[in-house]
Parts: C-alpha cells; structure tokens; sequence
C-alpha cells in the first residue's frame, strides 16, 4: 500500500510564518510538521509516499530530497491550482495504481499512531476507511454521521450538526475513489470536496467505516494551533534526567528532567525547567527558559524569559523585560531591546504579523 501527503496548500492562516517557509517544514518540538506525517506512515509499513506539492522548485523537495535520510521513498506529484482535495488525490491516480492507499493532511499531528486502521484496511470489504475525532465545535469541521460501525453521511461545516466526529485528515481509500471523484462538482469554493467524492461512494451503498482516534489531534492551521501542538507533543516526552555535562551547564544554571540539549548548546547562568527542547550550537546566558518551549538550531537567548513558545533556527532574543509567552518565531528573527536612548519600540513585520506589548 502507497501514501499520498497533500502539502500544497498556501498556507495563509499560518502568515508570516509561511511567506517564506511552507507550512509542512514547520517545526514543532524540533521536528517539520510532515515529518510527523511520515513518522506514523513508517510506523505502518507505508515507505512509498506522493507528495503533493505547489511547484517542483518549492523548499518542500529542495529540503526532504527522495526522502532517504527519513527512510522513505518519496515522490512529488504537483498540484498547480488550489482546486480541493478532491482535486490533489485525482492527481495521485497514476502513482498509486490500482491498489489501496493512503491519503495524509500533511498539517496534522496526531497522538495516536493509528496501526489498526492500516493493518485492518487491506484485508476488510470497505471502499474507505476515515480517520474520525471528537471536536468542541463540529461547525468549523467536515463532520461524518455514523449509522452503527459504518459512516452514514458527512457533511462540510454544518451549521446543525447531528455529531460532534470531524474528519480528521487521513483516510484509507481503494480506486473506486477516482469514479467518485470525476462524478463530483466544484463546491461553492471552486473545490472539489474530498467529502463530496466520500457522500458518492456512500450513496452508491460502499462500506466507509470510521476510525476513531485515541487521544489529542491538531489541525495546526494557525499560530495558536502550532502552538498548542508543540505543548502537546513536549508533554509526552518520557521521563529523562536533567542533563548534567560541565561543558553544556555552566556557572550558576539550574536545568531540571525532560529538557533535551542539543550538541554544542550551553547553557549560562540560566534556569530551565522541562519539557522543553533545544536545538545545536543554541546559547542561554542570563536567562529562563520555561516549560513547553522549543528552541531551533543557532539561537541565541540572553538577559531574557521565555515559555511555551516555539522559536526557530539563527533566532536572537536580547535583554527583554516581562516574559515571553506563547510565542512562534520562525527562522532568523530578532526580537531585542534598545540599546541607546531613545528607549523606542520599533518594528518591521510580515503580513498578518500579531504583537503583545
């Protein structure tokens, strides 16, 4: 059985973030969304993997390659036009052939691994089998109404709804999904709806059966989502003790369990309480570093606070009064104090840039 990640949307909820980083290279806890993606498809036995991309010369193949180094073979598959997820999965027909497979939302992230809805899938007599969890508000999901162990209907963003499942953003699928995808038309958006494609082959009397996740699920579409998930992912880090190398912890630093130090990293006259991650060659001098945090590869923290915040690689943070909280900085930012009178705030930002004085 072959997987197909769908990663080319544009991302536009995730702004500025993703004006120069696709959102599946996203970090959280050190590691790029889709590379979480990949990690449950190995779990599975799944090392085939189509990956739908925007455009061939996007950092998404420049970066993960033919997949070697995450051991799988990767393949690219270009989705030009934002036309749906319909649209992405017709575009796989050829890679996948005529047996079953996977379709995987290259932004979720899921706590449970899912191995018997892929073992159970090839052997059964269902046309489809979709990854289904609970939601606080089906509203803002496509939703799937059961009728015993079977889906009985799914519906996008119901303004009533009759469950509170949401389709979660894997789904096991054989080819009969390509006659229900070229009897669908565009939704309202111009898209053609995967849920649409899903409704025809349960009008058409196929077996869908639902799969119900076990634990947490984010969709991390927006900041405070990407934020959230790297709490999530950082809390079930195991047990480890608090790392005690005399190169690494220097002078009058307090570091305690659950904190990962990467090579080359110090930490200066500084406290640091789990779980927390930090990348290589990363500096902490004068300053805390507080529970749920990740810290990229080359940055530097000095004179500062910082929690549950996510900060990406050659990040500078200098000399901030107050605490930094629930914060995402992506690659290269800077974020320090004057230095020389006038004491004055100033600030260059991206499209949809949000700040908290």
């Amino acid at each position: 059985m072959k997987a197909v990640i769908l990663a080319a949307g544009k991302a536009t909820r995730l702004r500025p973030v993703t004006l120069t980083m696709p959102k599946a290279l996203v970090p959280v806890a050190n590691k790029t969304l889709i590379g979480y993606a990949i990690d449950v498809l190995k779990g599975a036995g799944l090392t085939d993997i189509g990956l739908v991309v925007n455009d061939l010369d996007s950092p998404i193949p420049q970066t993960l390659g033919k997949g070697e180094s995450m051991g799988v073979n990767l393949e690219y598959i270009v989705q030009s036009e934002q036309l749906g997820l319909a649209h992405a999965v017709n575009l796989c027909r050829s890679f996948v052939g005529d047996e079953p497979f996977c379709v995987f939302l290259g932004d979720n992230i899921f706590q449970d691994k899912m191995q018997p809805l892929f073992h159970d899938f090839v052997a059964s007599g269902t046309e489809a089998s979709i990854a289904l969890g609970e939601v606080s508000d089906p509203t803002r999901y496509g939703i799937a109404e059961l009728d015993g162990n079977c889906i009985a209907r799914v519906v996008e963003k119901p303004k009533e709804p009759k469950s509170n499942l949401a389709i979660a953003g894997v789904y096991l699928f054989r080819p009969s999904i390509f006659d229900a995808i070229s009897r669908i038309k565009p939704s309202w958006r111009n898209e053609l709806e995967i849920t649409d494609a899903i409704q025809t082959l349960i009008n058409d009397g196929a077996n869908v059966c639902p799969y119900i996740l076990k634990g947490w699920w984010i969709d991390a579409g927006k900041p405070d989502a990407i934020v959230l998930a790297n709490q999530l992912v950082l809390e079930d880090l195991p047990y480890t003790p608090a790392p005690e190398n005399k190169d690494q912890i220097i002078g009058r630093s307090e570091v305690s369990h659950r904190v990962l130090l990467g090579q080359n990293s110090q930490v200066i006259d500084s406290v640091i309480r789990g779980p927390v991650i930090i990348g290589d060659n990363t500096i902490i001098r004068d300053s805390y570093i507080g529970p749920y945090t990740s810290l990229g590869d080359n940055v530097l923290i000095e004179g500062s606070e910082i929690e549950a915040s996510i900060v990406m690689s050659d990040c500078i943070i200098r000399d901030i009064p107050g605490r930094i909280d629930a914060s995402l900085l992506a690659d290269s930012a800077q974020v320090v104090a004057a230095q020389r009178m006038p004491a004055t705030r100033r600030f260059i930002l991206a499209e949809n840039s949000y700040v908290q004085l």
